[in-house]
C-alpha cells in the first residue's frame, strides 16, 4: 500500500468512527452531565463524521480519476 492509500483509509476509517460513536452517544446513552447535553454531542459527532466521510470520498474519486484521465504524447522515435 501507498501511503496515499493509507491516508485514504484513516480517513475513511476515523469518519466512520465518529459516526460511530457519536451514534452510541445520541441514541444509548441516557446519562445526565451537568452543563453538558450528551445527545448533542452525539449529534455533533455523527455531523463531522459525515463530512470527513465525503471529502475522504470525494478526495479518493479525484486522485483515482486524475490518474485515468491522463494524456501520455510520444515522441516518434529516430529512424
Amino acid at each position: 500500500m501507498t501511503p496515499m492509500e493509507t491516508m485514504e483509509l484513516m480517513g475513511i476509517g476515523t469518519s466512520l468512527f465518529l459516526i460511530a460513536v457519536g451514534a452510541i452517544l445520541y441514541f444509548a446513552v441516557n446519562a445526565d452531565v451537568s452543563g453538558l447535553e450528551i445527545s448533542t454531542i452525539g449529534l455533533i459527532l455523527m455531523v463531522v463524521g459525515v463530512i470527513g466521510l465525503v471529502i475522504s470520498l470525494f478526495f479518493i474519486s479525484s486522485v483515482r480519476r486524475g490518474a485515468r484521465d491522463r494524456t501520455v504524447v510520444r515522441d516518434r522515435e529516430p529512424y
